[in-house]
């Protein structure tokens, strides 16, 4: 079912969108805020299935591993780094890794997210060794780590190109790059959030010279701050104009500022509602229709919220993240269980479907129990998708 609109305009940027063109940016303003949100979700949902025809919904088990939180970038928004000498910094000994990854193992995870702080010290052969010695002991493990500044922080750190940092770390067993710390690739915003991270172009450039070593990331935005609209379309627009030129993005994940306990607590506007989240989940799926994926997030939303972000153009619930530490650490906490997942994904009318990074779906014994269509199956080595 598609939207009914009032304008003529609206009806013409609708159409267009439904028929798989890019918007303008200007085109995606004013549909952005043109539409009431009943009618943007349907037009997101109308084209989700176009792009994603089986009633299904995605998701992962994964844990959200933070080797250190000690960081040198001092970003205004984060409640979680703490700079190194603090009582509460840390690296986490490799043992206690160790035992969180069989942890992980153990209640049928797949992938290790490890992302981290910009540790002044510790630079790529440090992560190298870690990530062969994962790889060695787990090697249906699958490493999905190091986000696109941090990256850039080794590259500086040890003045040496990008391509080389990443060529070391993908031949000790990196798999693929998580999108964390795009936050929003605008100049303007990124000086007064985070002006010590990697530039709006040095983050894209990860991302750019990831694809040329064959491999895939994701792409994130976190809004709800001092950005604009403007700028959340042209942050969009950066990842959209990345994907065409290189198809390294598998998915785009939209997240809220969550202010308590950050630096800017005290001067941030009040915290995004959940319309506000809903509509620019859905603006998304609208906006960006050469990525495969929008997922909805419960960590920051809820469930309650997360569900109904299905019906209004995501297909993934993300991931049932065994662990996680950094929203956590700004007062935004909603665990869940995998069984809470896929009850929330058969309420919302769908059939919950177990995923790799790369979205190869995971058969599972519970698979046919949730009425989903046959399908071929996809090709699973020892639980790690390549």
């Amino acid at each position: 079912m598609t939207p009914s609109v009032d304008t003529p305009r609206l009806a013409e940027l609708s159409d267009k969108a439904l028929g798989g063109a890019a918007l303008t940016p200007q085109e995606g303003l004013e549909l952005y805020r043109g539409l009431d949100l009943t009618s943007l979700g349907m037009l997101a949902n109308a084209i989700r299935f176009r792009l994603n025809p089986e009633p299904k919904v995605t998701y992962i088990i994964d844990r959200n591993l933070n080797p250190t939180n000690v960081c040198v970038t001092d970003c205004r928004f984060c409640a979680f780094y703490r700079r190194p000498g603090d009582d509460e910094a840390y690296v986490l000994p490799r043992e206690t890794i160790y035992e969180k990854i069989e942890d992980t193992i153990a209640k049928g995870g797949i992938q290790l997210l490890l992302q981290g702080g910009h540790h002044p010290r510790l630079k790529s052969d440090w992560f190298a060794e870690l990530f062969r010695d994962i790889k060695a002991r787990y090697p249906q493990i699958w490493i999905h780590a190091m986000s696109p500044p941090e990256i850039h922080h080794l590259s500086r750190l040890e003045k040496r190109p990008v391509i080389e940092v990443l060529r070391d770390l993908k031949d000790a067993g990196l798999d693929s790059v998580p999108g964390g710390g795009a936050e929003i690739l605008v100049e303007r915003v990124r000086k007064i959030i985070a002006p010590k991270k990697a530039t709006t172009d040095e983050w894209l450039d990860v991302m750019r010279q990831l694809a040329e070593l064959g491999m895939r990331g994701t792409a994130t935005m976190m809004f709800g701050h001092v950005e604009t609209d403007a700028e959340r379309i042209e942050h969009m627009t950066r990842i959209r104009d990345l994907q065409e030129e290189c198809g390294v993005f598998t998915a785009f994940i939209p997240w809220t500022f969550q202010p308590k306990h950050t630096p800017m607590e005290a001067e941030a506007a009040p915290k995004t509602t959940v319309a506000e989240y809903l509509r620019t989940l859905a603006f998304a799926r609208i906006y960006l229709q050469n990525v495969q994926h929008i997922q909805s997030s419960f960590v920051t939303q809820g469930m309650k919220t997360c569900q109904t972000g299905l019906g209004m153009g995501a297909d993934d619930f993300g991931s049932a993240m065994l662990e996680e530490n950094v929203v956590s650490s700004a007062g935004c906490s909603h665990p869940t269980s995998v069984a809470e997942i896929e009850r929330h994904i058969k309420d919302a009318g769908f059939a919950p479907q177990r995923r790799t990074m790369l979205y190869e779906h995971i058969e599972t014994p519970e698979t046919d129990k949730f009425g989903a269509p046959p399908r071929k199956k996809a090709v699973v080595s020892e639980g790690v998708a390549r």
